[in-house]
């Protein structure tokens, strides 16, 4: 068998053992969705982190340097600057708010600030569009195992999603908290020790710019901050900081925090590592377009550098520090699709009686059902990118704005969210379709539906404030 195989196979067990131990002490959905809000800001940290650097921070973030050089820091970048926002502004609101009333989703709080109409869109909207980002962390997998071991894609998804399944549904937050611990351990180790060995093996920086400016179709903008055009950068930023702001998954985290100073400091930490980890993959990609300049895909960048570019001992560190990065990122996606379905949709509209027993029975369930159709949709899409794009744009469409005025407002009613969420799907979608991705005079697909998002609220907050429920 492989080396590399063998290796990760074994990496891989360890993650599942943890994963069940850590799980022993869970009883009822308390434990599962929010940790008994027992997370500390280390393991706070730790989970967000683990959850933010996936397939798309790795694999497609070091493709994206490959492709479009310096500028590829802004998709783990525009990731950062919206956890500043979580970790400072929305975070700790939102944490006091589901501490008071007892809040285990994000569906919890819309249903207390709009109505169960508008929780029950969103549960739909987002079982939708995360199916596609749990796919998109098996896709990364896949691409690895394929590159260093000549394994089919078949085979890739269907390990990582095996599993994040077995040590997620044992424990939900606690199991994830402590492996995520293990994980952020080895991903940073892994990206920190490749960067200098990749970097030396094309002859250092000087070495690599002079390289890549010497082939076709490259020129400087390669090597600066906005190298790919601001309407790249712009949509990235307008796609991911509002995502990392109201994702259900991290936000859900964060109701599992001890306090809201420990939201204060476990968000911000993760915000600043992801800011400057943000780098990492990005020049290893470029490293390896001096290297490599024909690769037919430029997502095998990474897989490239870890079997071409670096000793075999720090290969195999950074192969599990790339699968951690997948796995920990899935069991974030599965959290959310799990607890959203138990609680959003379970609880709320078939059996309001559900006792906590039974909702961690579905929850576990849930995990499974969800992770088995994110397997077979792995299979079927062709990209990571492709993937992240799906559930980013419909997040941050559908979401973004609704919570975020209804957190600090109390003039919108249930109507004006889901005209605003209708608004910005719709909207997002056409003009999208329309202009083949390009947007409108300037502006992204997704800038265009936030704007009408927003048009849509705007009313709202002229009118008298209520003095019924919804105050936040």
């Amino acid at each position: 068998m492989n080396g590399y195989l063998l290796l990760l196979l074994l990496y891989a067990g360890a993650l599942i053992a943890l994963g069940i131990l850590a799980a022993r002490p869970v009883r009822t959905a308390a434990d599962f969705f929010v940790a008994r809000r027992s997370l500390g800001a280390g393991r706070l940290f730790a989970t967000l982190l683990a959850a933010n650097i996936g397939a798309g921070s790795t694999v497609g973030a070091a493709g994206l340097g490959y492709q479009f050089g310096l500028s590829g820091w802004w998709w783990v970048g525009s990731a950062g600057l919206g956890s500043v926002l979580l970790a400072l502004v929305v975070g700790p609101k939102l944490w006091t708010l589901a501490a008071q009333r007892g809040f285990y989703t994000v569906g919890d709080y819309l249903e207390f600030r709009y109505g169960r109409l508008v929780r029950g869109v969103i549960a739909i909207i987002l079982w939708m569009g995360s199916l596609a980002i749990l796919a998109g962390q098996w896709i990364a997998v896949a691409w690895i195992l394929n590159v260093i071991a000549g394994v089919p894609k078949l085979f890739g998804c269907v390990l990582g999603g095996l599993v994040t399944i077995l040590y997620f549904a044992a424990g939900g937050l606690v199991s994830a908290a402590w492996v995520n611990v293990a994980q952020v351990v080895v991903k940073l180790s892994g990206f920190a020790l490749a960067l200098p060995f990749v970097l030396g093996s094309v002859g250092g920086w000087a070495s690599l710019r002079e390289t890549v400016l010497a082939q076709d179709a490259i020129g400087p903008p390669y090597f600066e901050f906005m190298g790919s055009g601001v309407d790249r950068v712009l949509a990235y930023f307008l796609m991911l900081a509002p995502s990392f702001i109201v994702s259900p998954g991290l936000v859900q985290k964060v109701y599992g925090a001890r306090s809201a100073q420990a939201v204060r400091v476990g968000v911000g930490a993760n915000a600043c590592a992801l800011l400057l980890f943000a780098f990492l993959p990005v020049v290893i990609g470029m490293a390896v377009r001096a290297a490599y300049p024909d690769l037919a895909n430029r997502e095998l960048a990474l897989p490239v550098a870890l079997v071409s570019m670096l000793p075999v001992w720090l290969g195999g560190i950074l192969l599990a520090a790339i699968f951690s990065a997948e796995v920990s990122s899935a069991d974030a996606i599965l959290f959310m699709l799990s607890t959203s379905l138990a609680q959003d949709l379970y609880k709320r509209f078939l059996r309001p009686e559900a006792s906590e027993r039974e909702l961690l029975r579905v929850s576990r369930r849930a995990t499974i059902m969800a992770g088995a159709f994110g397997i077979l949709l792995a299979i079927a899409l062709p990209s990571i990118i492709a993937a992240l794009s799906i559930f980013y744009m419909l997040l941050s469409a559908a979401l973004f704005v609704p919570l975020i005025l209804g957190l600090f407002s109390a003039r919108p009613r249930e109507r004006d969210a889901l005209m605003a969420i209708t608004l910005a799907l719709v909207v997002t979608a056409g003009a999208h379709l329309a202009t083949d991705g390009q947007g409108v005079t300037g502006l992204p697909p997704i800038a265009v539906g936030l704007l009408a998002s927003l048009g849509a609220m705007l009313p709202a907050l002229l009118r008298p404030r209520p003095c019924n429920r919804g105050k936040p």
